[in-house]
């Protein structure tokens, strides 16, 4: 059996209680971190014992909140024009259907090597030449591993200057962030690897487009554990941190931390917060799912207020922060276990807990 370790502030005992009762719960070797900020303080630092509190892994699709925060920082700066059309695409699309996954460009065809998916400029070259797999901007479907090069591309049309580079200028650098795309090779002895999951595996009908977004031509377990992955830092599930990491970047987001103004307006919280591609998935088949570049996280974490900004990764990590309650949230694990269940008691209790005080 897992115990848990570390700390938690006054008051919010009771998410160490159920983290706690989560750990029990499971077989050892999750690898499960939880951090937690409120109003830029962290309340909340745990870990299994089969892990530590420093330990870094891969986060997957957290990685894309990163990556749609850059995207708000630059469009609240007026860098980015959201209802332009994206000049790096050879079709018509707006950058804000772009960031709703509407174009269509979900993989191609014959899917990537994890060579190719490691490397945004790559993928963005290989996309170019694919044709869409519905008409772009009549529908939208998870772009699961190619999100963050297409967004990518275009800040690297507009701006010259890669997603990457825009992190760790903006976010990663001045908050001293636990998170990295692009992880340095002197980092490596932190890292710990991703484990499979214990029950079936993820094996979707090849002929679908959940297969062809999530690019089952290899292994998501071999991409995660990648070196060149790692190293290149992918936006679209490239990343590698722990949950600290995560949570600091949604605190620093949302309010003040540090001495430092929060990095995003109210009014650009509440448009990146707002449901924009409504109807049902074509790839998850899920209902409402994409807010602005985020996922529309309320639809299926109810206990989250409608100005919540995060996203969720494959073996269950999530990154999130409800800017009404003031609060920013990090959970990752090692080993597969999507959905993460245990997502929706640690947050409903970190939620409580930080009502109370």
């Amino acid at each position: 059996m897992t115990e848990a370790r570390g700390h938690v502030a006054a008051g919010f005992e009771a998410v160490r209680e159920e983290f706690a009762a989560f750990l029990a719960d499971e077989p050892a070797g999750t690898g499960s971190q939880l951090a937690v900020y409120h109003h830029g303080v962290q309340v909340v630092d745990l870990w299994g014992d089969d892990t530590d509190g420093d330990a870094l892994t891969g986060v997957y699709s957290v990685t894309k909140g990163a990556a749609h925060l850059v995207a708000a920082l630059l469009a609240q700066e007026g860098v980015l024009d959201l209802d332009a059309q994206a000049r790096s695409l050879p079709f018509p699309l707006t950058v804000r259907e772009l960031l709703g996954h509407r174009s269509g460009l979900i993989g191609v065809d014959g899917g990537f090597t994890i060579a190719e998916a490691a490397d945004d400029e790559v993928v963005a070259a290989r996309l170019a030449g694919q044709r869409p797999f519905w008409e772009p901007g009549t529908a939208y479907g998870y772009h699961a591993v190619t999100m963050g090069a297409l967004l990518d591309a275009e800040l690297r049309v507009v701006t010259g200057r890669s997603v990457r580079q825009w992190y760790a200028e903006r976010l990663r650098e001045p908050y001293g962030l636990e998170l990295w795309l692009g992880l340095p090779e002197a980092l490596e002895p932190r890292f710990r690897p991703l484990l499979p999951a214990l029950g079936p595996g993820f094996t979707p009908d090849p002929a679908s487009l959940l297969a062809i977004a999530f690019n089952t031509s290899f292994d998501l377990l071999d991409f995660g554990n990648s070196r060149q992955v790692r190293a290149l830092g992918q936006a679209s599930a490239g990343g590698v941190g722990n949950a600290r990491g995560v949570a600091r970047m949604y605190a620093a987001a949302i309010g003040p931390l540090d001495g430092r103004p929060a990095l995003l307006r109210e009014d650009t919280i509440t448009q990146f917060a707002t449901p924009y591609s409504l109807g049902v998935d074509l790839v998850t088949d899920q209902a409402e799912h994409f807010a602005l570049g985020f996922e529309n996280l309320p639809a299926d974490h109810p206990y989250l207020g409608r100005r919540s900004i995060g996203h969720t990764g494959a073996t269950g990590s999530l990154g999130w922060a409800d800017a009404d309650a003031g609060v920013a949230y990090g959970y990752v694990r090692r080993r597969f276990g999507y959905p993460g269940p245990e997502n929706q008691r640690l947050g409903a209790a970190v939620l409580a807990a930080a009502a109370a005080s």
